[in-house]
């Protein structure tokens, strides 16, 4: 189950406003800002919505590894080609040692 902090930071990263949160999974946003306020804690069904809803857009939650629980975007197709696009330019290789 998702967090309010991974929830917030979620829509930040996939640049969603609370409202389009509600509208885009049917929860009012209302309880989107009283669970990302840490104000009441809303039931597994709603956190699984939202957290389906944040997905949809890009996002990816990180459970808790150690390291503590987080959220990323993903990358889109357009995104992974271009970075394939830049790793096999080639070109000279240099040493990777620094003195």
């Amino acid at each position: 189950m998702i967090t309010g902090a991974q929830c917030r930071a979620a829509r930040a990263l996939v640049e969603w406003t609370r409202e389009k949160l509600a509208s885009n999974s049917g929860v009012d946003a209302l309880i989107i800002e009283e669970f990302e306020r840490r104000i009441s804690l809303p039931g597994k069904d709603v956190c699984d919505t939202l957290q389906t809803a944040l997905e949809n857009a890009g996002a990816v939650f990180i459970a808790e590894n150690g390291g503590g629980i987080g959220v990323r975007l993903k990358l889109n197709r357009s995104e992974v080609k271009r970075i394939g696009v830049l790793e096999n330019e080639g070109g000279i290789v240099g040493i990777d040692a620094v003195p």
